[in-house]
């Protein structure tokens, strides 16, 4: 009973169940828009490398390396707290899309490229061969083969990315960590914890099952 008491106290379910929720639809619409905004700069970005340009290239290069390379929690800290130095204000919800949405950008970017890179040269001469312009054989050719063979690790990086939206908490965004981890002050009960644990689980089971799915179909057809 004790074990129940501390971890599913009905009273404290109760109480703070309509602020969960509210915490559930936030961290849903930051994920979409993280999601949403980071595969398609991802994808845009590969395109681009696409036209052998030195100076697309190297920007581009920097951009993923950084964005792999340094850790999200340190930027969220830095876009936070030190802008506002600079004079630039951006609220808590806008700088963990703005992070995120990069972090995803960068490493759909590799994913993408890597996808286009795998391809013989000689589909990209033969699309050039039959009178197609460049973008014509990029975008009808090269470019479904490549996201076809992306889609298996974008869908796992994407599912990890999305998750980092619980760092939301260190800048007072609303999710549901955030959220939680008030109640559980307020309440000196864990059951918050455990129902934000349960959230999440209800979140990103039905997710990790879609994905293991996806991966499934995608590896029977390459």
């Amino acid at each position: 009973m004790r074990f129940l008491d501390t971890f599913f106290d009905g009273a404290v379910m109760a109480r703070y169940l309509p602020d969960l929720i509210s915490a559930i639809w936030v961290t849903l619409y930051l994920a979409v828009v993280i999601v949403v905004a980071g595969l398609a700069l991802g994808l845009a970005l590969a395109c681009l490398r696409t036209l052998g340009s030195k100076w697309l290239n190297v920007p581009i290069i920097i951009f993923a390396d950084l964005g792999r390379a340094i850790p999200p929690l340190v930027v969220i800290l830095i876009f936070y707290f030190g802008l506002p130095g600079l004079g630039i204000t951006l609220s808590g919800q806008l700088v963990i899309v703005l992070v995120l949405g990069a972090v995803l950008a960068a490493f759909a970017e590799e994913i993408f490229w890597a996808g286009l890179t795998s391809l013989s040269a000689g589909q990209w001469e033969a699309g050039r061969a039959t009178g197609l312009t460049f973008g014509q054989t990029l975008f009808s050719i090269a470019l479904p083969q490549a996201v076809r063979l992306a889609i298996p690790p974008l869908v796992n990086r994407a599912l990890a990315i999305t998750k980092m939206t619980a760092l939301g908490s260190v800048i007072g965004v609303k999710e549901i960590l955030a959220v939680s981890s008030s109640a559980q002050s307020f309440s000196g009960s864990a059951t918050p914890l455990t129902m934000a644990a349960l959230a999440y689980l209800a979140i990103f089971i039905p997710v990790v099952i879609a994905s293991r799915l996806i991966e499934r179909r995608f590896s029977w057809s390459i």
